[in-house]
């Protein structure tokens, strides 16, 4: 897959599937900016995976139109121009609707939709430039229901329609896709509950949740020439889950 010199901006990048697909990213030669809510995130980030003039620091709250804003425009101003766009960068809430309100709706929506759309928007010049592609970060939840996580459901749900919308119009130029992971092996699911990674295990037909490196792989997939003929596509990183409908 030919991804020499080209540069791309992972949003979320400082744990995570992020962190991994950063990696992913630098191991094929490629420059990338790292994105995060502080710098002092993104400094940890940027150290733990080697340094070097490779990686840029692209700070900024995806959730806000101007984090947005300020992390491509870093990455413009330190590498001249943008090829890849990983909108990843979001959050995970289980509270059932009659425990949710207004503020919980707004974090949820915002982190994982607002800033997809205002981050593809702030990259839109230079990735038809560069005739880029853009990778959403979705979610088995966002092809199918759970209760009790019904916010998040609904914004990884928006997201991949989303994908779909943004592929047809931005065409020919720049490809848009997303995975859908379903549960993967990082800290905001361990920081769930005690039993969430084994319990998730249990009802994936694969009987294990996902690594980030795996999905990292998926998104560098996506983004490279290989896929060159596939937009407004979601990809299932499920285990299964999917596949009984």
């Amino acid at each position: 897959m030919s991804h020499d010199h080209r540069i791309a901006l992972v949003t979320g990048a400082s744990r995570g599937i992020g962190r991994a697909t950063a990696k992913a990213f630098l191991d094929r030669g490629m420059r990338v900016a790292v994105n995060g809510r502080t710098i002092e995130s993104v400094s940890t980030a940027i150290a733990e995976l080697g340094g070097g003039d490779r990686l840029v620091a692209a700070p900024g709250d995806i959730a806000t139109v101007a984090g947005c804003e300020s992390a491509v425009t870093a990455t413009i101003k330190a590498f001249g121009s943008l090829d890849v766009l990983v909108n990843n960068a979001g959050v995970y809430t289980r509270t059932p609707i009659a425990g949710s309100d207004e503020q919980l709706w707004d974090w949820v929506m915002d982190a994982n939709v607002k800033g997809v759309f205002f981050c593809g928007r702030a990259a839109l010049d230079a990735l038809r430039e560069s005739r880029g592609v853009i990778v959403n970060v979705a979610s088995e939840a966002g092809l199918r229901g759970y209760g009790g996580i019904t916010i998040y459901c609904a914004s990884k749900g928006a997201v991949v329609n989303l994908t779909r919308a943004m592929a047809l119009e931005l065409a020919p130029d720049v490809r848009v896709n997303c995975v859908c992971p379903g549960v993967v092996d990082t800290d905001m699911s361990r920081n769930i509950s005690p039993d969430f990674q084994r319990e998730s295990a249990d009802f994936y037909p694969m009987k294990r949740i996902a690594t980030a490196n795996e999905v990292a792989q998926a998104i560098v997939y996506l983004a490279s020439e290989d896929a060159g003929f596939i937009t407004g596509t979601a990809l299932a990183i499920d285990g299964g889950a999917n596949a009984g409908g």
